[in-house]
């Protein structure tokens, strides 16, 4: 039995659920995954009621209902999201209701995490778990939230898989690298990620991560003349010079939504011909799979009703704007578009969706008005 995802085991698991479009699960090239994946960020962490609330029950109505792709990061909710999922996980492989080789985990970090219950001083935890032990100094520690030392790193995939209590990460993101952008110069942030990188290529031989990537909120998205812009162009010539062409640098992840349709609708990222390209173009070009992150915008794009035509051109005019949100999103160029959801029934009701077939790609290029879309 092997300790993390395989293309075998997700197969099994997806002929679990027959009666589910076809479209509903996609092949990467090495696994296949649900295009709906749980995410388990929760805004304004410090707020009590993120911890009294158990994600514990979301997590096994997920993968028992034809989810198998579960992400989170180190630093969400001081890390009770990767505990919980970690109490989940334990729980369904128990009981046999699932097996690893079917599930495909994912992880982040880069944010400093503190822990719950949240420490009365943040900065002697910081003084004490990360400077004192010499993971960082205190210049690589920026703002006091973000550390990408290849100490610090290790330590945190050492930590995220005892509180998954799991063997492997599927995938090890780097996460918001952009962040320390205004603060060192891009050429120095070059440097920080290539050393990252040769990290992350020890850590696959050790088998404790399998791949690993990127995880941006803006820096993907951004014009190239922005502060935080990422090329992504210079990340993937970072891992092939790391690691070769068989580099383990797979993924990406980024914010898409039907409000935030940079990834898809912006020409600014060069691809390998030099020419630039949207975001999915590029990545596709460079052979990276991208998973699409704040799929619902933290559930922002619902203040008025959308245009009945959204649903139209979707496919989803039987259902309700939070279902269009997520056909949306998950019919750009991803495996997968990430959505959060803390109570079991939401989790249910979203995977309505799986049900329905890819919407037309004509009509989903109807709704930018643009000839960027791919």
């Amino acid at each position: 039995m092997k300790e993390y995802a395989t293309k075998e085991g997700t197969f099994s698991y997806l002929k679990q659920f027959p009666k589910y479009s076809r479209d509903f699960y996609r092949f990467d090239g090495d696994v296949f995954v649900s295009s709906l994946g749980l995410g388990t960020f929760r805004k304004e962490p410090y707020r009590e009621e993120n911890y009294i609330v158990n994600y514990k029950d979301a997590v096994k109505t997920a993968v028992l209902n034809g989810i198998n792709l579960i992400d989170t990061a180190i630093n969400y909710r001081y890390q009770t999201s990767e505990r919980e999922i970690g109490e989940a996980l334990k729980e369904l492989f128990s009981e046999g209701s699932a097996v690893r080789e079917q599930l495909v985990v994912t992880s982040k970090a880069g944010f400093l995490p503190l822990d719950f219950p949240f420490p009365e001083n943040p900065y002697q935890w910081i003084e004490d778990h990360v400077l004192t032990p010499g993971l960082a100094t205190k210049e690589e520690v920026i703002v006091d939230q973000h550390c990408i030392t290849p100490a610090y790193l290790r330590w945190s995939v050492e930590q995220s898989l005892k509180n998954l209590q799991l063997e492997t990460i599927d995938v090890f993101f780097l996460h918001n690298p952009e962040m320390q952008l205004g603060y060192v110069e891009y050429k120095t942030l070059k440097k920080r990620i290539k050393k990252a990188f040769e990290l992350f290529e020890k850590l696959v031989e050790e088998g404790k991560i399998r791949h690993y990537g990127i995880a941006s909120w803006n820096g993907f998205l951004y014009d190239e003349s922005h502060t935080e812009y990422l090329s992504l162009k210079d990340m993937v010539a970072i891992a092939e010079e790391v690691g070769g062409k068989g580099h383990h640098f797979k993924y990406i992840q980024s914010p898409y939504n039907i409000a935030k349709t940079e990834a898809r609708s912006y020409s600014n990222q060069k691809g390998p011909d030099g020419r630039y390209y949207t975001l999915m173009q590029a990545a596709h070009g460079y052979g990276l799979k991208m998973m699409g992150s704040s799929s619902l915008l933290q559930t922002n794009i619902f203040k008025s009703r959308f245009d009945p035509k959204v649903g139209e051109l979707l496919g989803t005019s039987d259902l309700n704007d939070l279902a269009s949100a997520l056909q949306f999103a998950r019919m750009g160029h991803v495996v997968s578009a990430l959505f959060g959801a803390v109570d079991p029934q939401h989790v249910e009701d979203n995977l309505m969706l799986a049900y329905l077939p890819n919407s037309k790609p004509d009509n989903v290029a109807k709704l930018f008005g643009t000839n960027d879309a791919v």
